[in-house]
């Protein structure tokens, strides 16, 4: 844990169809998170331009495109990010152990400077309710642990979880692949639309590698003030 810097834990999240916003985030941020997170309504409003233009500004990119398909599919549009220099990919877990393996090979292709690829296990979105209204039974913490099984077992980098599944993948899994939690939320921010949120100090606490916050930041007043805060607070976890 304490190899990672605080400030290379933060994955800022930046999602906006408006490139103008993004980019004076992008900027204000420079030197301020490790890596900026593009997702799906940046990358459909503004493609592979869009992220250079980001990347332009000296930032490692995390883009959060969450593939899912069959397995030829997901392969192609890994290899198409490739292209892109991006540091982080995502695929959905329960794509299947063909298509994580896909994925993964697609990804060693790229060769030194390949994108890591993470798999997103139950989104922070959802609770047991929402998961058995889609037929899945049991608690997500099952879930979680069965689809961070096979995303190790098929050569994945990361697993994307909720911080309440942190020490539970910790103790099955070790330290053989990264965490990356979303649903991270300072004391002083409101828990918006997650369902199972923790602090950012929590979090590390509980052995998260790497922690996806973006409301808290990129919605103050002070973005950098804020991003601040949080390393502030990973520092007196991670001293």
């Amino acid at each position: 844990m304490t190899d990672i810097s605080p400030i290379d834990r933060i994955f800022c999240a930046i999602d906006t169809p408006k490139l103008d916003d993004a980019l004076l985030l992008a900027d204000l941020l420079s030197g301020e998170v490790g890596a900026i997170k593009l997702g799906k309504e940046f990358f459909t409003a503004h493609g592979p331009n869009g992220v250079r233009k980001v990347a332009d500004l000296g930032h490692s990119i995390f883009l959060d495109l969450k593939y899912h398909d069959i397995p030829n599919t997901v392969a192609g549009a890994v290899g198409a990010a490739n292209r892109l220099s991006c540091t982080v990919l995502t695929v959905h877990a329960s794509g299947g152990p063909a298509m994580l393996k896909a994925a993964a090979d697609a990804s060693a292709d790229a060769g030194a400077k390949r994108p890591k690829i993470l798999a997103v296990t139950v989104l922070t979105s959802l609770d047991n309710d929402d998961l058995a209204a889609v037929g899945q039974t049991g608690p997500a913490e099952e879930q979680v642990l069965r689809l961070a099984r096979l995303a190790r077992d098929s050569g994945i980098d990361g697993i994307v979880c909720s911080p309440q599944e942190v020490s539970l993948l910790r103790g099955e899994i070790g330290d053989q692949i990264a965490l990356v939690v979303p649903g991270v939320r300072p004391e002083w921010a409101g828990a918006d639309d997650q369902k199972r949120v923790m602090t950012p100090g929590e979090a590390v606490a509980a052995g998260a590698d790497h922690l996806v916050i973006g409301r808290p930041i990129t919605r103050s007043d002070d973005p950098v003030g804020a991003a601040r805060r949080i390393v502030d607070e990973l520092s007196k976890v991670t001293a």
